[in-house]
């Protein structure tokens, strides 16, 4: 998945509203909410100790593959999420997003 380090397990936790991958006993985290037919990318978290290995755009994939899954478009709000997916686009032509610019 990602060209920087090795592909981590991301896990969607729906109970937090967040896609989530614990490594090395640091837990990186992607929060979203629901909004009808829409999946919301709110807030991408990934500790210092984790930084440079790509698992905050891991965290962006697993969202865009369940998108995919349940026919939803995705709402990039976080920054980072939105930096990701511009930089992607091979991911992000996978799903329909609206930028909401």
């Amino acid at each position: 998945m990602s060209s920087t380090g090795d592909a981590v397990t991301a896990i969607d936790n729906t109970v937090e509203h967040r896609f989530e991958a614990t490594v090395e006993g640091y837990k990186a985290q992607l929060v979203y909410r629901h909004d009808g037919e829409r999946l919301v990318l709110v807030h991408t978290g990934v500790p210092d100790e984790l930084g440079g290995r790509g698992i905050g755009g891991q965290l962006v994939e697993a969202a865009v593959e369940a998108a995919v899954a349940g026919d939803l478009s995705v709402v990039p709000e976080c920054p980072f999420a939105r930096s990701w997916l511009r930089k992607h686009p091979k991911v992000a032509g996978r799903v329909k997003i609206d930028w909401k610019e």
